[in-house]
């Protein structure tokens, strides 16, 4: 039978906040056994959730709400804002990276979506005017 863990977090849109968050999804992923590889992966899509979150929701209550649900076979995380939502333009990164008044640091920026996009098994976005969802999903490699 699987054991199921769930870890609810909400964390300030703070500097360096989403690294707490990356270190619970961590926690949860080596407690299942997770090789090295995956829980870096698992990490950095954290990490680029939450800062996407804190950089673009506006969102007034200054709050991301992340969910961990982890099984013996997978971690599932749901990233979450109360912000204005994200257009389709955003999230294919064409909006920010086709503009070419931006300042070029900035113009380097976008792809954090194509990275958890690349590092997940399974990424799921919904948004609207009250705020936007993050899913992912990382399956454990039979060892």
């Amino acid at each position: 039978m699987s054991d199921e863990h769930k870890i609810l977090l909400t964390i300030p849109m703070y500097p360096d906040m989403e690294l707490a968050a990356a270190k619970t999804g961590s926690a949860l992923a080596e407690l299942k056994d997770f090789n090295e590889e995956a829980v870096e992966e698992i990490q950095l899509a954290i990490i680029e959730t939450c800062i996407n979150a804190s950089e673009h929701s506006q969102s007034d209550d200054k709050e991301v709400h992340i969910q961990f649900l982890v099984t013996d076979d997978q971690l599932q995380v749901k990233i979450s804002d109360r912000g204005v939502g994200i257009t389709a333009d955003t999230l294919d990164g064409t909006r920010l990276l086709g503009t070419p008044t931006l300042h070029a640091d900035l113009r380097k920026r976008g792809r954090g979506l194509q990275i958890i996009r690349a590092l997940m098994d399974e990424v799921v976005i919904e948004s609207s005017s009250n705020g936007t969802t993050v899913s992912f999903t990382k399956k454990k490699t039979p060892s």
